[in-house]
């Protein structure tokens, strides 16, 4: 687990120096702040129609994962193999539209096809489905963005094409907006994300 505390500790670190200097803004805790049921992205709504088996109506009682050795570096593994598999492209290179959802095409995909390739194979693996909620953010260019969120004992755990590592939530450069329900995968909950600053250091 050395890996894991080190990357905890840092990104800890990296926090601290985020926040200080604003003494209003609280520290944001280890777990996202989710509100309200909001809609789900038109994107994931089409991705449904399109893949019916992939979003049942459902509910489950939520988990969240025990991060123990052996899971953290098959969370580690299974970011990387599917961040090297799949190369970027457009929706609008690769389907003709701006905007579309679906697994990987061939090996090509933007943001929303890595995190469903990477939901898929985590979930054969044996991983729980509520603790692996799609999420959409913006990112540091204001631009809308998806990651998987991995709901742990350590925290809010985020898998991402733009950063390598496997980072928890706050120490990522991204505004969170909205996610998957971790009660049921058709169902989406709004994001309280009151960071007055995002973790600008942190490379894409």
């Amino acid at each position: 687990m050395k890996l894991l505390h080190s990357t905890l500790l840092a990104s800890a670190m990296l926090l601290s120096c985020t926040v200080m200097g604003s003494v209003a803004q609280a520290e944001p805790g280890r777990f996202m702040d989710m509100q309200m049921v909001v809609k789900a992205p038109v994107g994931y709504d089409q991705f449904c129609r399109d893949n019916v088996s992939a979003c049942p109506k459902e509910t489950y009682k939520p988990v969240v994962v025990k991060l123990d050795e052996a899971r953290w570096n098959e969370l580690i593994a299974i970011n990387k193999e599917v961040n090297r598999r799949i190369h970027p492209m457009t929706d609008q290179d690769l389907f003709g539209q701006e905007e579309y959802w679906t697994y990987p095409v061939n090996g090509y995909g933007d943001c929303e096809e890595y995190v469903l390739e990477k939901q898929r194979v985590l979930i054969e693996a044996g991983w729980p489905k509520s603790a692996l909620l799609i999420t959409v953010a913006k990112d540091t260019q204001n631009s809308g963005h998806a990651v998987l969120t991995v709901r742990t004992d350590h925290g809010d755990m985020i898998l991402d094409n733009q950063i390598e590592a496997v980072l928890p939530w706050y120490s990522t450069p991204y505004r969170y907006i909205k996610r998957q329900s971790a009660s049921s995968p058709v169902q989406w909950t709004g994001i309280a994300d009151t960071r007055v600053t995002t973790v600008s250091s942190v490379s894409n």
